[in-house]
């Protein structure tokens, strides 16, 4: 299992899923992504598309000014 970061801050919808999606395609299943997020949506649209294409997300930290998603990767 390897760490890996995501700087999607200041993308709008659906930058960041398209983003998150693009490099979870280059990581081994329990590999972990965070998602550095701007956009509120990302909330709620990082896990749906996580649900749907067997990922786990593992925490949503709120630092107020950024959100941080953190994905567990599924097999894909």
């Amino acid at each position: 299992m390897a760490r890996y970061q995501l700087d999607a801050r200041r993308l709008l919808c659906p930058m960041p899923v398209i983003r998150a999606q693009e490099r979870v395609q280059s990581l081994a299943p329990g590999d972990v992504l965070e998602v550095l997020c701007t956009d509120p949506g990302a909330a709620n649209d990082i896990p749906a598309w996580c649900r749907i294409n067997g990922h786990r997300v593992v925490n949503i930290d709120d630092l107020g000014d950024t959100l941080v998603v953190t994905i567990e990767v599924g097999d894909t």
